[in-house]
């Protein structure tokens, strides 16, 4: 079979294909996502910035989480935009390993973050005397760094190696490139791409999910032992972690389940659909949940718009 990627400098993406007859519903709502999502994002980190009561671990790596949350919807949705007021359908082959390289990178930031959370709500719960020295803001910020770079390396592999892989297709069952849907058009041997990958997702996302059950099973343990208005205090912090990160684990379920169907056993409508539900609700949900939930974010939050408001009256 003769190889496509190299004749072809582009792929088509059937999910754009598949949305051009309602094509302007889905720009609109596309695009209220994303200025939706980056709006209260941007609001989040800047009332954590310049409200000095907010300079405290948590409150940092729930910035880190809802800016890696702007990331992975930039990284897709503005050129879903695009396409969709357009009418283009294709992506380049150098377009399309930069956008996998950096959806799958979000993903292992998100995944990565919520680690860091569970181990650092542990701390605080379990050594409440020495979290200061334990858990500096320095320290949270040598974590995210940390966090960024092992996830660009452990995405950049799998990437640069799909990015040799002999491709005999141009047709992709999606709104966006991602690795296993390159995968998937291979027409040599990709044993080596498959086996290194799920290896590798399976070390790290196994060995994050131990630890953050680890953690919660811990912190929860410790709660019985504390006061009333501590345990209170401690269990309504681990129940919104709890919350945005089993909101992404479902997600990425669903996501990972549509992998395991056969192109013939499911529409390209459902495909697509599972997707971008998939992809979007961690993304659009973790702000709002930590807006709402975080008591003195919210609090802080309201009157930081009550004052915006009093100067524009």
């Amino acid at each position: 079979m003769e190889n496509m990627s190299r004749i072809s400098t582009s792929f088509v993406l059937l999910g754009v294909v598949e949305m051009e007859r309602y094509w302007l519903l889905y720009s609109v709502l596309a695009l209220f996502l994303y200025l939706t999502t980056t709006f209260t994002s941007c609001l989040i980190v800047f009332v954590v910035w310049t409200e000095e009561s907010l300079h405290e671990p948590m409150y940092i790596f729930i910035c880190n989480l809802v800016l890696n949350g702007m990331f992975g919807s930039s990284t897709f949705l503005p050129k879903l935009i695009i396409d969709l007021l357009s009418g283009s359908r294709t992506i380049s082959f150098s377009c399309c390993l930069v956008q996998s390289f950096f959806l799958h990178s979000f993903a292992a930031v998100e995944v990565f973050t919520f680690t860091i959370m569970a181990h650092d709500r542990y701390q605080a719960v379990g050594q409440p005397l020495r979290y200061p020295t334990l858990m500096t803001n320095d320290k949270a910020m040598k974590y995210i760094a940390i966090n960024w770079v092992m996830a660009f390396i452990v995405v950049f592999i799998p990437v640069i190696m799909t990015a040799y892989v002999p491709l005999c297709g141009i047709n992709l069952n999606n709104v966006f490139c991602e690795n296993t849907s390159l995968i998937k058009l291979a027409c040599g041997d990709v044993s080596m791409n498959n086996i290194f990958g799920a290896v590798e997702a399976f070390l790290i996302d196994i060995s994050c999910l131990l630890v953050i059950i680890y953690c919660y099973i811990r912190t929860f343990i410790i709660c019985l032992r504390i006061s009333k208005e501590a345990c209170q205090k401690a269990v309504r912090t681990l129940v919104t972690h709890l919350v945005a990160f089993v909101t992404f684990m479902i997600a990425s379920f669903f996501i990972l389940l549509r992998y395991r169907m056969n192109s013939g056993s499911i529409s390209l409508a459902a495909h697509v659909l599972i997707t971008i539900i998939g992809l979007i609700t961690p993304i659009t949900v973790n702000p709002f949940i930590y807006g709402i939930r975080t008591e003195a974010l919210k609090i802080k939050i309201l009157q930081k718009i009550q004052k915006i408001k009093g100067q524009h009256l």
